[in-house]
């Protein structure tokens, strides 16, 4: 027999949307009556309306959030999606500080009827969508997902698995923000005030003419070994391009992600977002090296050109220039005086035998181990070692010293850092045409808190190499330890599109940036999409658990503290706040603060 209690339960499926305003403590302090007020008739004129068109019901009202209950995962986003959209416009008008910015999270699960309240898992897992949703966006459930996304022509993001509080098993998540534009055309901030960092979401544009990217040549030498010769071919073609300011080049590490795979190029170019795509192959043996290429148009999958070289392997680099020329010319790209000069002056005088120890070290250098680095410095020094006017080899010796100093992986910090200095000092005084010396020679500036030095030569590698990923990471650093967040996330936001499969790394330091502009909603959701990525990394916990601490949230902040922990039982405070080039300190402390009112320090 059933009780009387059970009797009493009724449960039904439902679609649940939570929301919550954005940093209300914060926006309260700023005007507690105007915040209140204008709070109250956005729920008047925006919310409830919008939410009962849907056929939604509000079954719960909090001073700064409200639950809904719909009877359609469909009805339930597209409320959400006509809500951030109003909002968004009434936005337009408010100061930056000022505004009222919702998240939402929308769940589909079987909910438990009292009266007019609702509880249960349902409500639960909206409630913590809501929780790491991009301020300003919309955070579902991939059963909503599931449900919506052949209806809701709107771009969806797959978070992969979250894991969140007090919900046992991993939600699959994904994430919708809109591309709704201020009335200059800026993308609508998220938080009211911050500078969204990611490439715009909604209807992909169609690609430029002159966007292109390189996929890496394939190794037909027969001979697994010479991989590193293959692939440091297509790295240079794309170094090459990547300095001709007509063209958009994508970065190597999103168009070798595609290597050994067979795929579609047209899928190639749409999700680069390019409108061309170069593909080859190297065949080399002995004395002689067979390079083919073709460029194809991603659009309709037609060649546009294509060829065969078969030379001496000390024409190498001839190769290469052809190569660029040949793209040049097929997508009829207008060259500066200089760029022209450049692409038909001398060619490049490094024997063979130091440019294959180039190419090995440069491999070793991308696996951003400490091995590889130790390993690239070797095979650096010894190229150099053949021929001492090696500009570039110089620049990759200059930033592996510089590597190891940040990651502590030597026994003399202020020994490599020094080392790594003059190195970079070295490689720009034997070519100061070449970018990786200038991308080397920021980084030096930078570590040594020389920051105007390292912008200017951030800026240097840009002018040089347009599209060279490395320049505006360089920038992005030099402005973020300057004390300009907001300048640093613009430039990062530049990068991730020239890199659109960035590594996660990315996101540490967009979050960063965030946290030095006060957004810490935003470095919060930053950081957990980064852990979902690399959920090994120490220092994201230590963001996340100083972003957690400004929210007011310190039992979170702890755990994310104990994960720190966790992962680098030695990790040290006082390291980072010695290395960390950060012009103003108050800049560093505002990163302890949030630690201190954890109760952590």
């Amino acid at each position: 027999m059933r009780t009387v209690t059970e009797e009493r339960v009724h449960r039904r499926l439902a679609a649940i949307l939570a929301a919550d305003v954005v940093e209300f403590s914060r926006l309260m302090g700023v005007d507690e009556e105007g915040i209140l007020g204008r709070l109250k008739k956005m729920q008047r004129e925006t919310f409830d309306p919008l939410t009962k068109a849907f056929g939604g019901r509000i079954f719960k009202l909090t001073g700064d959030g409200a639950l809904v209950e719909f009877g359609s995962s469909v009805d339930a986003v597209k409320s959400a999606i006509e809500i951030q959209r109003a909002l968004a416009d009434i936005n337009r008008d408010v100061a930056a500080g000022e505004r009222i910015v919702l998240r939402i999270g929308i769940s589909l699960g079987d909910v438990i009827v009292e009266g007019s309240d609702l509880y249960g898992n349902g409500v639960n897992i909206a409630a913590r969508l809501e929780q790491i949703a991009t301020p300003g966006a919309i955070c579902i459930s991939g059963a909503v997902h599931d449900h919506v996304r052949n209806v809701v022509r709107v771009d969806m993001r797959d978070m992969g698995a979250q894991q969140v509080k007090n919900i046992a098993e991993p939600i699959h998540a994904f994430m919708i923000e809109l591309d709704t534009q201020t009335a200059n055309g800026a993308t609508a901030s998220a938080q009211g005030a911050a500078p969204t960092a990611k490439p715009a979401s909604g209807a992909p544009k169609p690609a430029p003419a002159g966007s292109i990217a390189v996929l890496a040549f394939n190794n037909m030498s027969g001979d697994d070994e010479q991989e590193y010769f293959s692939d440091g071919i297509s790295e240079d073609v794309i170094t090459d391009l990547s300095k001709i300011s007509g063209l958009h080049v994508i970065a190597r590490n999103s168009s070798f992600v595609y290597k050994g795979r067979a795929v579609s190029l047209t899928d190639v170019g749409a999700e680069l977002g390019v409108r061309h795509v170069l593909e080859g192959s190297v065949r080399k043996a002995g004395s002689r090296v067979r390079v083919t290429a073709q460029l194809i148009d991603a659009t309709t999958g037609s060649h546009v050109w294509a060829d065969r070289f078969d030379r001496d392997l000390t024409d190498i680099f001839k190769v290469q220039d052809e190569i660029t020329r040949e793209i040049v010319s097929a997508l009829r790209v207008r060259l500066t005086s200089a760029e022209s000069e450049r692409l038909n002056g001398p060619k490049h005088a490094v024997p063979i035998d130091a440019y294959e120890l180039f190419l090995r070290g440069r491999e070793q250098s991308w696996l951003h181990t400490r091995a590889g680095m130790t390993t690239a410095r070797t095979l650096m020094e010894k190229a150099v070692a053949i021929y001492p006017a090696y500009a570039a080899a110089q620049a990759s010796i200059a930033f592996t010293h510089i590597i190891d100093y940040i990651n502590g992986w030597t026994d003399d910090p202020e020994k490599s850092l020094r080392t790594g200095v003059e190195t970079a000092k070295r490689a720009v005084a034997l070519d100061d045409n070449d970018p990786s010396c200038f991308h080397a020679l920021s980084a030096a500036c930078i570590w040594t808190r020389d920051l105007e030095g390292g912008l200017a030569a951030a800026e240097r590698c840009i002018e040089l190499s347009p599209s060279l990923g490395e320049g505006y990471l360089g920038k992005a650093h030099a402005m973020l330890y300057g004390g300009d967040g907001a300048a640093a996330l613009e430039t990062l936001l530049t990068y991730m599109r020239i890199d659109p499969l960035y590594p996660d790394i990315t996101l540490q330091f967009v979050a960063d940036a965030y946290i030095s502009e006060r957004y810490f909603e935003a470095a919060e959701a930053t950081l957990r999409e980064r852990l979902i990525r690399n959920p090994q990394s120490d220092t994201a916990y230590v963001l996340l658990a100083t972003a957690l601490g400004h929210l007011d949230r310190p039992e979170e902040s702890r755990e994310a503290w104990a994960q720190v922990l966790k992962r680098n039982p030695g990790f040290s405070v006082e390291r980072r706040r010695q290395i960390l080039p950060f012009r103003d300190p108050a800049d560093f402390e505002l990163r302890l603060d949030g630690l201190r009112k954890a109760g952590i320090l």
